[in-house]
């Protein structure tokens, strides 16, 4: 009995009805995750130079793209569940019953979000750095799913924190319905290792590990984006060792392990071949697209090379709020929040080119940088002078 009470109870239902229309779990944690990493992701994009806003141009292409690739992995690793006698093969279109491969979502992904920054001039290595840490905690809110949905767990076990699992049936009818129904009796059938929690738990760590690593390292070039596949893939691979749930094997070993171990492996050669690109790039925006914008968050394009630091967040109204280290960005080459020079110059009487912007009344630049692009600068400390 003590056992019992200590273990940790499944939801009695991951499904509701709201009037002909399902509500149902899995769904609302994969969008409340989407959400999450577009907000954070926006935060750190504009922190790290870019215009408010191009996050959720970027996400318009991703996330569609990443939802089909997620499907696709998993319609292919388990096909069996779809195709061949007596399956419906109509079923593999059924996104709202389950089953989203991330490796199918992160790849597919990363081509619509490819896709995006191309036609907006964005480096995707930068864009890739300023979302990695809001995918994996977005990863950690789609396994929420999985426990409301009672699924993805390992083997039994007499921890203290192992899951209940109980039968679920269709109330109308009492058939056992698994994914849809409702737990009358809430003795357990069995005590399982909550792998998705373990996965979870997982995930934040790997958020908190990228977020120090970046601040500390200022990293760039898409080796944060490579340091959370990494991480998330040497956490995958034991977990999923551990997992019971039925699942196609290559080699005797089930196909996400041997997944995680490539990928794994590619995000070491990654960061290992980049190691030598030097600090994390400045995205430098031209004058001119600035002023479209109109919400002040971009500075002008010299102005973001002269002093070699990354240009700040003017939307976030604090020093740092992204956790990656933008307050010592900041505080780059001689400004200060009274006088912030770029080189000799100051806000009040910026020259760019041949013109100054201090009171917005004189010509424009020979040329101005209307694209994104990446620089890799030195780093400056207080007081040192731009070269």
């Amino acid at each position: 009995m003590t056992t019992f009470l200590a273990t940790i109870p499944s939801p009695d239902q991951g499904v509701w009805q709201l009037g002909p229309v399902p509500i149902r779990a899995y769904a609302l944690c994969i969008i409340a995750g989407i959400i999450v990493a577009i907000w954070w992701g926006e935060r750190r994009w504009v922190a790290r130079g870019g215009l408010k806003g191009e996050v959720t141009d970027i996400a318009v292409f991703a996330v569609p793209f990443g939802l089909v690739g997620g499907r696709l992995y998993h319609v292919a690793t388990d096909h069996q569940k779809y195709f061949g006698e007596g399956k419906n093969p109509w079923e593999a279109f059924a996104i709202w019953n389950g089953g989203l491969g991330i490796w199918g979502a992160i790849a597919l992904g990363g081509v619509g979000a490819w896709i995006a920054c191309r036609r907006r001039g964005i480096p995707l290595p930068a864009m890739a750095d300023a979302l990695a840490p809001g995918i994996v905690v977005a990863q950690a809110i789609g396994r929420l799913g999985n426990y409301f949905n009672q699924e993805l767990y390992g083997g039994p076990t007499t921890l203290p924190w192992g899951l209940e699992i109980y039968d679920r049936v269709d109330p109308a009818t009492g058939l056992k319905d698994e994914l849809n129904g409702v737990a009358l009796d809430h003795t357990p059938i069995d005590i399982v290792h909550p792998t998705f929690l373990y996965e979870l738990l997982w995930n934040l760590g790997v958020a908190l590990l990228i977020v120090w690593a970046d601040r500390r390292f200022r990293l760039g070039h898409g080796r944060v984006f490579a340091l959370y596949v990494a991480g998330y893939t040497a956490g995958r691979f034991w977990i999923e060792i551990m997992r019971t749930d039925p699942a196609n094997q290559v080699f005797g070993l089930r196909i996400n392990v041997i997944t995680s171990v490539v990928v794994f492996l590619g995000a070491v050669v990654y960061l290992a071949l980049t190691a030598k690109k030097g600090d994390r790039e400045v995205i430098v925006r031209g004058d001119a697209e600035a002023s479209e914008t109109g919400d002040g968050a971009t500075p002008a394009g010299g102005a973001a090379s002269a002093g070699g630091a990354t240009p700040a967040a003017r939307d976030s109204g604090s020093a740092d709020t992204t956790g990656d280290g933008t307050a010592d960005d900041r505080a780059a080459g001689d400004r200060t929040s009274g006088e912030r020079a770029v080189g000799d110059r100051t806000t009040g009487d910026r020259a760019v080119g041949e013109r100054t912007t201090g009171d917005g009344s004189s010509g424009k630049p020979d040329e101005v940088d209307v694209k994104a692009e990446s620089r890799t600068v030195p780093d400056t400390k207080p007081g040192d002078k731009p070269d």
